[in-house]
């Protein structure tokens, strides 16, 4: 599946204090479209766990966004783990379902304590009510669930039992997995079938599970910032920046 990403930089007014900026670091406001990526391939099929990872600002959430979008534009159904509205029951009355099926559910989202089926969401902490999200979503029975900043509040432990529940409930049903995170320690209890990571420099590279070798897409042309144009020694260079540079015959001296 390809996918594209990119935003248009909002038109803005000058100030005294910006115009010291632009004078002391020599920029200017940025303009036009800032691409994170174009026709980027994805080799994603239905029922797998894809998981996008990448520093803060590399273009993760906007790359799990647009999939998002191709997804539902294929008439799949998507559910976000923002969108689950937590309710006031007791969280053993709040999947419907059968007894049983609701404990397994919860048990494997890191909610079996017995005390914490007889709270409400608003009794639960910030991490208990994120897991309880992720058993509602869940619950839907959606084609795909998605989930920015995965695992993020909670601690590590919990995090990698959570991942590898979640690899096993992938693998169990037809329910697919959308994840963004910065945290990369729960990659190998995870288990992604596909693993999109992403570059402040702009390049992403999309490694398929089982794959001998990584396919990789770096961001069109850069936008226009204001910077001075940057040098261009001879070498292996990617669009988001010179990666190895060699000098040529008749640079050496």
């Amino acid at each position: 599946m390809q996918i594209s990403a990119s935003h248009q930089f909002l038109p803005k007014t000058n100030s005294t204090q910006s115009a010291m900026v632009m004078d002391y670091f020599g920029i200017d406001f940025e303009q036009g479209e800032h691409v994170i990526a174009s026709d980027l391939e994805i080799p994603v099929q239905d029922g797998e766990v894809v998981l996008f990872t990448g520093e803060s600002g590399s273009g993760k959430s906007s790359l799990m966004r647009a999939l998002r979008s191709s997804l539902e534009a294929r008439g799949q159904r998507v559910v976000s783990l923002d969108e689950i509205e937590l309710g006031k029951r007791l969280l053993v009355d709040s999947l419907d379902f059968p007894f049983e099926e609701s404990l397994q559910l919860l048990s494997a989202c890191g909610l079996g304590e017995a005390h914490l089926l007889l709270r409400t969401p608003q009794e639960l902490s910030d991490g208990q009510r994120y897991r309880f999200q992720l058993a509602k979503a869940l619950a839907t029975k959606s084609k795909w669930i998605v989930a920015d900043e995965f695992t993020a509040t909670l601690d590590r432990t919990l995090a990698k039992v959570i991942s590898f529940n979640i690899r096993k409930m992938s693998d169990r049903s037809t329910t697919g997995f959308l994840l963004a995170t910065t945290h990369d320690d729960i990659t190998s209890d995870l288990s992604p079938n596909v693993h999109v990571r992403c570059q402040l420099n702009g390049q992403v590279e999309v490694t398929q599970a089982g794959a001998e070798s990584c396919k990789k897409k770096d961001s069109p042309s850069p936008t226009n910032s204001g910077f001075p144009p940057p040098p261009n020694p001879t070498g292996r260079i990617s669009l988001g920046g010179i990666i190895d540079v060699t000098h040529s015959a008749s640079s050496a001296t």
